[in-house]
């Protein structure tokens, strides 16, 4: 099974885009799932799309179900403590219901019959974001609830004791399991090898550098790109001074992105899946790789090569934490594990080059084993 994102800044059409991408496949014969609820027009994009399943969120809902059911759960302790019950019509969701809701539904289609699952992502950076949550949520939960201090469940009472705290109870533990069971199946498919990002953008220049450094923000998080769709491009040769003036202009920021891209035609009125022209998932890209080059013998350096196309020197960031290392690029941000020969170094300094990041580790005389 596939999984395609589809996200772009807003505005620019990413939910007929990926309706009428859902739609090229089913009509290719592909067995598809399409997956919605953040654009604005959902309701009206996703109409008449003959051969897609369609999945639109229901946030508020779930959100409802979900506190209600655990309302239940905990009945006895909330009737012990006097709590007052909430009631259904009562709720409203938070904050974070929808991306919930998202993760929710990415866990579920790793186990339905489709060949491909087109998944309409809210508008970057936020999209970005979202992609990123899983990992960052998972990692949140190893450090408050480390897994290896459930095996000492027996001796919480006597700790307590000793400590003069209470210690976590077990719900927290089978709880903090459990999430992080539903975080790494929707993790999984995230990083799944045949999982890719289409990103669609109207040429203006405001949407070019959203583009860019929301491209920067998938590389950063080893998300591969699908393709870039220039989306409403206006036609070529036309008699009025304007329309010709305004083409002429999208075609030269188009001829500025850093991608390949394909055009989409301006249809002159809101467009529906079935009236867009859009290209078929291409083939999935090689994973994505961050090696360390053997510098030792001429340098006398481990270089660390990341790639981070559209990333730009002044909105870089680097932290080393332990054995972890914080890399910003602009407003994304992700902590990632140093690999095992870099934990034995000190970093000895970083560049960007070529759209890489080149991180510069110089072994420590403490740590690194010595030459007999």
């Amino acid at each position: 099974m596939r999984t395609l994102f589809v996200t772009g800044p807003g505005g620019s059409g990413t939910t007929a885009v990926a309706s009428a991408t859902a739609l090229r496949a089913a009509r290719d014969g592909a067995r598809v799932r399409l997956v919605s609820g953040f654009g604005g027009h959902t309701a009206g994009a996703v109409d008449d799309l003959p051969g897609v399943t369609v999945t639109r969120l229901t946030p508020a809902d779930d959100f409802r179900a979900d506190l209600l059911a655990l309302q239940e759960r905990a009945a006895t302790g909330l009737d012990l403590l006097g709590a007052s019950r909430l009631d259904g019509d009562e709720l409203t969701p938070l904050p974070g219901a929808g991306e919930l809701a998202l993760l929710r539904a990415l866990r579920d289609s790793a186990e339905g019959p489709h060949d491909l699952v087109v998944v309409d992502l809210p508008a970057a950076p936020r999209a970005v974001a979202l992609l990123a949550l899983p990992e960052q949520l998972r990692r949140y939960l190893r450090r408050l609830l480390p897994a290896e201090r459930q095996a000492a469940r027996a001796l919480r009472p006597v700790l307590g004791r000793l400590a003069g705290v209470p210690m976590p109870a077990e719900w927290l533990y089978e709880a903090a399991a459990r999430w992080d069971a539903e975080l790494a199946a929707a993790q999984a498919v995230i990083d799944a090898d045949d999982t890719s990002v289409r990103l669609v953008a109207e040429p203006t220049e405001a949407a070019a550098e959203t583009l860019r450094t929301t491209v920067a923000g998938l590389a950063l998080h080893g998300l591969r790109l699908d393709a870039v769709l220039a989306n409403r491009l206006l036609p070529d040769g036309s008699t009025d001074p304007w329309l010709a003036d305004a083409a002429a202009r999208q075609r030269k920021i188009v001829a500025e992105w850093q991608h390949e891209t394909y055009g989409i035609a301006h249809l002159g009125r809101d467009a529906r899946a079935a009236d867009l022209d859009v290209p078929p998932p291409a083939a999935p890209a090689p994973p994505v790789t961050w090696p360390v080059e053997d510098r030792l013998a001429d340098d006398g350096v481990l270089v660390w090569r990341i790639p981070l196309p559209g990333a730009v020197r002044e909105e870089l960031s680097l932290v080393r934490r332990g054995d972890e290392l914080v890399i910003g690029v602009g407003a994304h941000r992700r902590i990632v594990p140093l690999p095992s020969a870099p934990r034995r170094c000190t970093v000895a300094g970083a560049g960007l080059v070529d759209g890489e990041l080149r991180v510069r580790f110089a072994p420590d005389p403490d740590l690194w084993p010595q030459a007999r």
